[in-house]
């Protein structure tokens, strides 16, 4: 089992010693499943990319903010659905996230946001 608040606090100080200001780690890998926590210094960009097949963002720390997406900005505890666009991650104050990835299914009709 992962511990998200010490995998977090590790992977923001390593960002913060890092010259690229960034940290990053695959915590779980089942079948498709992924799931990697980040981290990234105030200001760094994880430059444009593209989308696996359905992906998701949850900030444990901080603020980011994602190109392609309805939701410009998401702060800590906030959990969103990732654009199937090619998109940018940016980080507006020292932040940490959790990215849980599915790869090798259909897109189907889109990313669904819970209610």
């Amino acid at each position: 089992m992962a511990d998200l608040s010490s995998l977090a606090a590790s992977h923001l100080a390593t960002a913060k010693a890092e010259s690229n200001g960034r940290s990053a780690e695959l915590i779980l890998h089942d079948g498709v499943l992924r799931q990697s926590i980040l981290a990234l210094r105030e200001g760094v960009e994880l430059a444009e990319h593209n989308s696996p097949d359905a992906a998701s963002i949850q900030v444990l720390l901080g603020r980011v903010r994602v190109t392609g997406l309805d939701t410009a900005e998401i702060g800590a505890g906030e959990l969103d659905v990732l654009t199937h666009k090619r998109h940018a991650v940016l980080a507006l104050a020292d932040s940490v996230f959790l990215l849980t990835t599915v790869t090798s299914v259909g897109q189907g009709d889109g990313p669904q946001r819970a209610r």
